[in-house]
């Protein structure tokens, strides 16, 4: 059955009885972290972080700790120690333009880099260990607002994997000791309609039983990819016609119990069976340069998955179980809308709302079962972009500007904003939440943030 929204150029599916008679379980948060977005990239973490605190006073800030160079991959949690990443230049820090533009070139004339990996305790912000993973001159450059430390490594609490793009994936234990090193090219992530806008390499690997899965979407040669966690060796790898993006997969279940790895794309948005690699649905089209990772609403609900670049910015919310090629009218797409979707971030599920911020601070807030939208509404003045994700716990949600302004925001369908909180410096990366701690990656520090109410 199909039904009209007044909204023009948008339709949306009903969903399934069954979907809508069932009660949304708030997604509950894990003391780990130990990805993206943490666990399943829902965003949503443990314990109850403060919604306020002043960095120049010390006011519920347990730690600022200095790191170095400059990077945008988010902490990552598992125990009591957090993993980063970073790249260091040579001589003087590196340049970093933010803000809402739309230029396309590169950082050019940069001095040679030094890759290297961090171990910090999270309960107070020592260094535990150092790594250089590589030290040279990178193969691909970067956009003004990136770093060539993009993207997030991930952990199982046995083995530690980060991905430099065209400068390798390598694992390590949570000791710091090597354990292996990938290398797979030049993998230039750039601009696709004007090749020389190199613009650096940003999808996050996965750890998921024991196999280490990696979307590799580049100019030539795509690929999506399962490697023994132990070994590095290739599992399967499975080609993919695909331009350049910068979404990380997820693994979401079907109801025969099998399992799935989903991606975001262009060409090719889809599922591919964990086991093998094989291909079990696919749709076309949407936001030209897609950047955010597929979610999944409750655990009963749609795989939700946005992108906004170009003529579209689509939100699709697909039936997990679907199967060979789908589009807007497959009775697989539960609901669609042609015009609200995402640029930057990954949306956050909470309960029976999902959101999806946009780069200039419009949030747009959806009943994730029939794809209704409830709410509207900007974030500061339209001054300032957004680009790390949203992350949630205890019923608040928490949204990050460039600039360093924290919204937090109550949950429910009034956007009822909380507080507004200054971190006093940039920040790109999406925080990490353990424990009723929120770690922030800044353009310079670790800031821990907890304790208060």
């Amino acid at each position: 059955m199909k039904m009209q929204v007044t909204a023009p150029k948008i339709r949306r599916l009903l969903v399934p009885v069954a979907l809508v008679a069932a009660t949304a379980v708030p997604v509950s948060g894990s003391d780990n972290w130990p990805s993206f977005r943490g666990n399943g990239a829902n965003g949503n973490g443990s314990g109850t972080p403060p919604a306020t605190w002043n960095v120049e006073t010390g006011d519920n800030v347990l730690f600022r700790v200095a790191v170095p160079g400059l990077g945008h991959s988010s902490p990552v949690i598992w125990g009591d120690r957090l993993f980063l990443t970073s790249s260091v230049p040579e001589g003087e820090e590196a340049s970093l333009k933010v803000g809402l533009y739309g230029d396309i070139a590169p950082v050019v004339g940069e001095p040679p880099q030094r890759y290297v990996v961090l171990a910090y305790d999270k309960r107070n912000g020592d260094l535990l260990w150092q790594r250089t993973a590589f030290e040279g001159t990178p193969a691909v450059k970067r956009h003004t607002k990136a770093s060539h430390t993009n993207s997030t490594p991930a952990t199982d609490g046995e083995v530690l994997v980060v991905f430099f793009g065209s400068e390798g994936l390598r694992a390590y234990d949570l000791d710091g000791n090597p354990l292996w090193d990938r290398q797979f090219g030049l993998l230039d992530s750039g601009f696709f309609m004007v090749k020389t806008a190199q613009w650096g390499f940003a999808s996050s690997p996965l750890v998921h039983d024991g196999r280490v899965i990696i979307q590799v979407d580049v100019q030539d040669d795509s690929f999506l990819a399962a490697l023994d966690a132990t070994t590095g060796e290739d599992i399967w790898r499975t080609k993919r016609d695909e331009i350049p993006t910068w979404s990380t997969p997820a693994v979401f279940p079907r109801s025969d119990g099998s399992r799935q790895i989903v991606v975001n794309g262009y060409q090719h948005i889809g599922g591919y069976d964990f086991d093998t690699g094989e291909e079990l649905w696919r749709l076309e089209g949407g936001g030209d340069i897609p950047v955010p990772t597929p979610i999944r609403a409750g655990d009963d609900g749609p795989i939700l998955i946005t992108s906004a670049h170009g003529p579209m910015r689509p939100v699709y919310a697909i039936d997990p179980d679907a199967a060979g090629g789908i589009d807007s009218e497959h009775e697989a797409m539960l609901w669609f809308h042609e015009r609200l979707g995402n640029y930057m971030q990954t949306p956050i599920v909470v309960g029976d709302l999902a959101y999806f911020g946009f780069d200039n601070g419009v949030v747009t807030v959806f009943d994730w079962k029939s794809g209704e939208r409830v709410a509207q509404q900007r974030l500061g003045r339209g001054a300032s972009g957004f680009t790390a994700s949203p992350v949630a716990a205890d019923a608040r949600l928490y949204f990050n500007s460039e600039d360093g302004d924290i919204y937090v925001i109550e949950a429910g369908e009034e956007l009822n904003e909380i507080a507004i909180n200054e971190l006093g410096e940039t920040l790109m990366a999406t925080p990490a939440i353990s424990d009723g701690v929120i770690y922030f990656r800044a353009r310079r520090h670790l800031i821990a943030v907890g304790g208060g109410s």
